[in-house]
């Protein structure tokens, strides 16, 4: 058996203990300051958010401590939680907002 059919017959094996020890893994790793970034910077661009600068988009976004359009200070609560605006048109980033500013804009 050679070195590819031996890794995939292990990974059939052995799947449950992988896809486990990877959630795991990913759970321990999204906690991350890298691994929080990465994954932010991931789902603003699943969402169709355009930037010519994605490191200083997420610096600035860090930075903000309240609500561009109310003035809030944004936290993790229901509706103090930072939404990074954009035009659902162009994918344009816009503003960092509270989610419920962000919900009455869009």
């Amino acid at each position: 058996m050679d070195k590819k059919e031996y890794q995939k017959q292990y990974y059939l094996n052995n799947k449950a203990k992988l896809n486990k020890r990877n959630k795991e893994y990913l759970k321990e790793w999204n906690k991350s300051e890298e691994g929080y970034k990465s994954t932010r910077i991931y789902k603003w661009k699943s969402r169709g958010v355009i930037s010519d600068d994605y490191d200083k988009l997420y610096e600035y976004y860090l930075s903000i401590k309240e609500c561009e359009n109310c003035g809030i200070e944004l936290d993790n609560g229901t509706n103090t939680k930072k939404s990074l605006d954009h035009c659902h048109e162009t994918g344009q980033f816009r503003n960092i907002l509270c989610d419920y500013c962000n919900k009455i804009r869009y």
